[in-house]
């Protein structure tokens, strides 16, 4: 094994079990070091044991290189593969996972994601996924590195370049666009329209009144160009931030969500888990689509598909309920009837 194969399996690892951000970029950053010198180079100071004196190359991080320079299984790696994988629990959650054909809620470098978008795209590639949607943030949260018009029309001429390279994969072109208090979404009508897929989330005034929040979600729910209602109820458990879900009436915004054909996000993030068991049972009763994603920032967190397919498993959700077990087409022609029917 190459060192930087080494390196980025770590990462991704890493990633996958929702290691310390400064962890991951240690391997992540060695990665870089190591293509960008070159592996002659790095195999002479392997050699030489002069590869901490490089910028972004550690003790962690030299003994795995040194390890492939010798032709050895790097120790820490086996030590990761040997430990459980992150599975569904349930058979019904096994049935989602294997019909999942692709993931709607990813983010690049080009917002708050650690990577770029060719490499969250060839890792979701080989994890057999046949597409994913490309959902960075809207203008609106800065926070995140949100894009403006301009520069996501920039991102759409590089999708459009890499899914030259790496068909039959393919990236399809979307946001996750900000709701605003007001219901209305966070870019311009026009831009929302030449994507393939809309996520529409709440980021800001959680906190809403109970009967505003309700309006709020119905108005975007009821948008044209909105097709994913994203992590609906905002909560956060355990990390950095602890933060309890938003009050809204869930039969008037489920309701909106199946007259209006939109899917509801089940949201794998661990520290999410957004909606609830109760809530996604509430939105079957009303006959809802789904869309089961990773909304993952880094290429391993695009592995956490199951912990969404279990929790949704867990509580009846079958595959033909799930946008994203269509193929990309069949996902499209749903995706463009909603502004067709607007």
């Amino acid at each position: 094994m190459k060192p930087v194969e080494a390196l980025c399996r770590i990462a991704f690892l890493l990633e996958s079990q929702n290691a310390a951000t400064p962890r991951v970029k240690a391997f992540r950053g060695a990665a870089a070091t190591v293509v960008r010198l070159g592996d002659r180079e790095i195999a002479k100071r392997a050699n030489e044991g002069t590869l901490t004196a490089l910028e972004g190359i550690g003790a962690s991080t030299a003994k795995v290189i040194t390890e492939c320079v010798a032709g050895r299984h790097p120790e820490y790696l086996a030590k990761l593969e040997a430990e459980p994988a992150i599975l569904p629990e349930t058979a019904e959650g096994a049935s989602l996972m294997a019909a999942l054909r692709g993931d709607l809620h990813v983010h690049s470098d080009w917002s708050d994601g650690g990577s770029s978008i060719e490499e969250m795209a060839r890792s979701a590639a080989g994890l057999g996924r046949a597409y994913m949607v490309l959902t960075d943030h809207s203008p609106r949260l800065t926070v995140a590195n949100g894009l403006t018009a301009e520069r996501l029309l920039l991102q759409l001429d590089e999708v459009a370049r890499l899914n030259a390279e790496l068909a039959p994969f393919r990236i399809l072109t979307g946001i996750e666009v900000d709701i605003n208090e007001d219901g209305s979404l966070d870019q311009s009508p026009e831009l929302l329209s030449q994507l393939d897929i809309v996520v529409g989330s709440i980021h800001s005034k959680l906190r809403m009144e109970r009967e505003a929040m309700t309006r709020r979600m119905i108005l975007a729910v009821a948008n044209p160009r909105l097709d994913v209602l994203g992590h609906c109820t905002g909560r956060m458990r355990g990390g950095r931030t602890d933060r309890p879900e938003s009050t809204f009436d869930a039969e008037m915004v489920f309701a909106a969500c199946a007259r209006f054909d939109k899917a509801v996000e089940i949201n794998c993030r661990p520290e999410r888990n957004d909606p609830p068991r109760r809530l996604i049972s509430e939105a079957m009763a009303f006959n809802c689509r789904f869309s089961i994603d990773s909304d993952a920032h880094a290429p391993g967190q695009l592995a956490w598909l199951p912990f969404g397919c279990d929790r949704g498993g867990s509580v009846g959700v079958q595959p033909e309920m799930v946008v994203n077990a269509m193929a990309a087409e069949d996902l499209l022609t749903w995706a463009g009837e909603h502004e067709a029917g607007g």
